[in-house]
């Protein structure tokens, strides 16, 4: 037997102004070096501690996103997006980086109970939050994913059998211990009708990693980290929600039609090693 749980929420049972762009136009971000706000960056609601995947932007505002089951107020075991209980939008959550909260403005969750969804694989998989940056910390951010760069785009087409993908999480049960935050790994399949990819890294996602990044082999935005999976295929694996399909479903159902994935400002470079150590595949 399978178990599913979503990782972020098991912490929880543990102790400038800037002008907006006009429309279409990408915002000038800050330099990768010095950015405070990246992918990457620890995320605090409501005492569950995850890790922020991609920015996002339209021409009103800089977001950057989470998992949607981080501000759950259920249970571990709470996979279920379309009956799980949720903090509502407008919830402050503390990023990495920034003086001021940002604000859930998009919940998957939230979103598919309003609707009355009631596909498996989407209140399974969907799990998706979008997170509005204060105003005043939106100089102050970059797109590019620490270690590895990019996105470069949006992947549309899934993984294959043994594809490799890369992550960066950042759990503060690594106390701070950023050199085993990148990870290279590979992928199990496409499941869940493609709203979810299983891969497998070196060490699996932890709690505290919740949310955070995949690319594909090519640099490209793949999804969020969602899941950890104990059970057949690949022993201990973790579930990497679609990010297409939750964006697709976001425009579809929410007033963010026009929010767009921001590329990063540092090129992609997979063939690095992804831990100090020398460890990986």
């Amino acid at each position: 037997m399978t178990t599913v749980r979503r990782i972020g929420v098991l912490l929880l049972a543990l102790a400038g102004v800037v002008v907006p762009a006009p429309a279409g136009s990408v915002p000038q971000w800050a330099p990768a070096a010095t950015a405070t706000i990246h992918p990457g960056v620890q995320t605090h609601t409501e005492g569950g501690q995850c890790t922020a995947n991609f920015v996002f932007h339209d021409e009103t505002a800089v977001y950057i996103g989470q998992a949607a089951h981080c501000s759950t107020t259920g249970g571990a075991t709470d996979t279920n997006g379309c009956t799980a209980p949720s903090h509502p939008l407008g919830t402050p959550v503390s990023v990495g980086g920034a003086s001021r909260p940002a604000t859930m403005v998009y919940n998957s969750w939230l979103t598919m109970q309003a609707v009355g969804e009631d596909d498996p694989d989407t209140c399974q998989y969907n799990d998706f939050a979008l997170l509005r940056i204060d105003p005043a910390d939106a100089a102050n951010v970059n797109p590019s994913i620490p270690h590895w760069g990019g996105p470069a785009g949006l992947n549309t087409t899934g993984t294959s059998l043994l594809q490799h993908v890369y992550s960066y999480g950042n759990s503060e049960l690594r106390l701070g211990l950023t050199l085993l935050s990148p990870k290279k790994g590979i992928s199990l399949g496409d499941v869940g009708g493609g709203w979810t990819h299983l891969v497998s890294t070196l060490t699996p996602g932890i709690p505290g990693d919740s949310g955070s990044a995949f690319l594909d082999a090519g640099g490209r935005a793949l999804g969020v980290l969602s899941t950890l999976n104990v059970g057949l295929p690949g022993g201990v694996n973790n579930g990497v929600g679609n990010l297409a399909r939750a964006l697709d479903y976001m425009r579809a159902h929410s007033g963010f039609a026009s929010v767009q994935l921001a590329d990063g400002t540092v090129a992609f470079n997979g063939h690095q090693l992804p831990l100090g150590l020398g460890l990986g595949f």
